[in-house]
């Protein structure tokens, strides 16, 4: 188990808190009694590191029942804990992406990734529809962070606004086919309704994608940080 676990686990998760992890990955949900009798450890040691893990976000526990009595208390790996484990998701999606464009041509993988793109502005223009710019920035910020990228927005020093992207959900995609960079901005300036100006980017070495963006008539926008409340749309009446 001890090698198994330090070819699968990242460092921090080594020794009696990694069998554990190993453990749940291998039976599906444990209770702390059977973690115990496994691993070999007091029940005092188990719920110690279970305390820790789950306070990690890396397992949780759920009641099962288990023949008869009272149900009990079993744990599993949580979504961040299956995380931990090795994924090969960004992998095998670039290596299927090459292999369609040596079989079918770069323009079908490039056309396919716009696609993307384009369903999801008429999904959010259906939404917008009407709306001020500062309601389509929001909805375009909480897409992004939907889809794994690290995005947020700021007034820019000599007008405009900012939009950020401090992390790439795509970048190993991005790195083989470029011209997905292009249909984002192609979304941008269709949900937005603005024009959109990419003044950094993480495919020539900067630390994030920066693009300026330009209302006709710019409304005047909401503080960056303040997203939690939904803005009004255009049309409703204030209270």
């Amino acid at each position: 188990m001890d090698q198994l676990h330090e070819l699968s686990l990242p460092a921090a998760y080594r020794g009696p808190r990694g069998q554990v992890l190993l453990a749940l990955k291998r039976a599906g949900s444990l209770t702390a009694r059977e973690l115990a009798s496994e691993l070999r450890l007091s029940a005092n040691a188990v719920r110690h590191h279970l305390r820790e893990l789950e306070h990690r976000g890396v397992i949780a526990y759920r009641r099962e029942q288990r023949g008869v009595g009272a149900p009990t208390f079993a744990w599993h790996l949580s979504a961040a804990g299956e995380a931990l484990f090795p994924q090969r998701y960004k992998e095998l999606v670039t290596e299927v992406l090459d292999r369609v464009a040596e079989q079918t041509g770069r323009a079908a993988v490039v056309a396919a990734l716009g696609n993307r793109f384009d369903e999801l502005s008429q999904r959010l223009q259906a939404e917008l529809a009407g709306a001020p710019p500062s309601r389509r920035m929001e909805v375009v910020i909480r897409a992004l962070r939907d889809g794994g990228f690290m995005a947020e927005w700021h007034e820019g020093e000599e007008g405009g606004l900012r939009l950020t992207e401090h992390h790439c959900a795509i970048r190993a995609v991005a790195e083989r086919f470029p011209e997905v960079c292009e249909a984002e901005v192609r979304f941008l300036e269709s949900v937005l309704a603005a024009e959109v100006e990419r003044q950094s980017h993480m495919l020539t070495g900067c630390t994030s994608c920066e693009y300026r963006v330009e209302f006709a008539q710019l409304s005047a926008p909401r503080r960056a940080d303040d997203l939690s409340s939904p803005a009004p749309v255009a049309g409703e009446e204030q209270a």
